[in-house]
């Protein structure tokens, strides 16, 4: 054997004895050391490869993890959680174990205790265990959601960031792709929180775009929740101002509310969207919004003119429509001036075409 062979597997055996020691440590002191030798073998997992905490993961290391998030040691719960979050990113079979073992009771009383820092770790965790399907029906039987929409409810309380806000709402949009789990977010006062944090924060912000998505979800759901929104007061002006004043996709998903509740029973609503205004948002965003808000503030449009025979729309001459909807807009209260007759006609050329 050569010299520079034999140092090539000197080496590689040095590494694969150095890989091997570094996770028989971690292991070790996470089962069998103290505060500081968990802590410090929590940190450690941190840092090692994916392949690593796989490994470590199938040794059972998740346990003495979630062990350590009942300390009551603010070091020991940091460390722990850094960890967990680690082995779940990216990673649905750690996702499901670290919920078969019992994370979820454990995360919710952190989430009701008196650190941001904490919260926000916890949320984030929250938020990447209930992306794996597996876990999205145990993690909102467990009371998760009622805790989860307090904290959105919560808004006076400086200990919830905006970022645990935001994970927050992405949490239960998380879980409302599991139709099992709608009842209970519609149920438990989701809709109304919603409409506040839509109402107090800007347009524009993250927060708002998750916060009406996840709105849209709810809504699109059941007739109930149509209603239940609908007998909210101020629901509807609350949804067009997002339409009016929100990012091109928060529009998008306000008109999409709107036309879905016109849709359920236009004779009922039709009145009620039009006494908030929604003619002059509605023309801009069917000339200048998404495709998909184009689509449905046209579709809107249709449903919202004042006649009995709604659908026979491409037998009606340009003249006609432009008539019904300035009509529309008249009734509405709204004042007629050089843009809105602008907009009128764009979107009826573009509809024609």
């Amino acid at each position: 054997m050569s010299s520079v062979s034999a140092q090539f597997l000197h080496f590689s055996k040095r590494k694969f004895l150095s890989r091997l020691s570094m996770e028989d440590w971690v292991v070790e002191n996470l089962f069998n050391g103290n505060r500081e030798l968990q802590i410090q073998a929590a940190t450690q997992l941190s840092k090692l490869s994916s392949k690593q905490r796989h490994r470590l993961a199938e040794a059972g290391i998740i346990p003495p993890l979630i062990s350590m998030l009942q300390s009551q040691d603010f070091e020991a719960i940091e460390a722990s959680l850094l960890a967990l979050l680690g082995l779940a990113f990216g990673s649905e079979r750690n996702k499901i174990r670290i919920v078969k073992s019992g994370i979820i009771p454990v995360l919710l009383e952190l989430l009701q205790c008196e650190s941001e820092e904490l919260i926000e770790l916890s949320m984030a965790a929250m938020l990447i265990l209930s992306s794996c399907k597996p876990n999205k029906l145990i993690i909102a039987s467990s009371g998760a959601i009622q805790v989860v929409v307090q904290i959105l409810n919560d808004v006076n309380n400086g200990l919830f960031s905006i970022q645990a806000r935001v994970d927050a709402i992405a949490t239960l949009q998380n879980l409302s792709t599991c139709h099992q789990t709608i009842p209970l977010i519609a149920s438990s006062g989701a809709i109304y929180t919603l409409l506040q944090l839509i109402h107090g924060h800007e347009k524009s912000s993250e927060l708002t775009e998750k916060a009406i998505s996840l709105l849209e979800s709810i809504v699109f759901s059941s007739e109930d929740s149509v209603s239940e929104t609908v007998r909210i007061t101020g629901a509807i002006r609350i949804i067009v101002e997002a339409m009016e004043e929100g990012s091109p996709q928060c529009k998008e998903h306000a008109v999409g509310i709107l036309l879905h509740i016109c849709q359920s029973c236009r004779d009922k609503y039709r009145g009620l969207i039009l006494m908030e205004g929604v003619m002059p948002g509605l023309l801009q965003l069917s000339v200048d919004g998404t495709w998909g808000a184009k689509n449905m503030a046209r579709d809107l449009l249709f449903l919202l003119r004042d006649c009995s025979d709604y659908a026979s729309t491409s037998k009606q001459s340009r003249h006609e429509l432009m008539e019904q909807i300035m009509q529309a807009i008249d009734a509405d209260g709204e004042k007629v001036d050089g843009t809105t007759l602008r907009l009128v006609q764009e979107m009826i050329t573009k509809l024609n075409i």
